[in-house]
């Protein structure tokens, strides 16, 4: 009788992978909840801080408009056409 308990637990042992212990207490994601709600006002924060920069730094972009070059002197060799094209001149 001894010897059944003595080979019934250990296939139970071989089933299990060689695991004789109990595994420990999982920790689900749902048990953090206390986290959570700071993570969250957190990130709101940072959000609508980057959300005011950016635009800060938008409108002083855009405020300081882009130069304007003089343009440039129409040199002759730049345009020389010495010979028409197929479908005529359109310059």
């Amino acid at each position: 009788m001894a010897m059944t308990r003595v080979g019934s637990a250990f296939q139970s042992i071989l089933r299990r992978g060689g695991r004789t212990t109990t595994p420990s207490k999982r920790n689900f994601s749902s048990s953090a909840h206390h986290d959570d709600a700071y993570e969250t006002a957190k990130w709101e924060k940072i959000t609508y801080l980057g959300i005011v920069g950016c635009t800060a730094l938008a409108i002083f972009n855009l405020s300081k408009g882009h130069p304007h070059y003089e343009k440039p002197p129409a040199y002759s060799y730049l345009h020389i056409r010495s010979k028409e094209f197929p479908w005529g001149m359109f310059c």
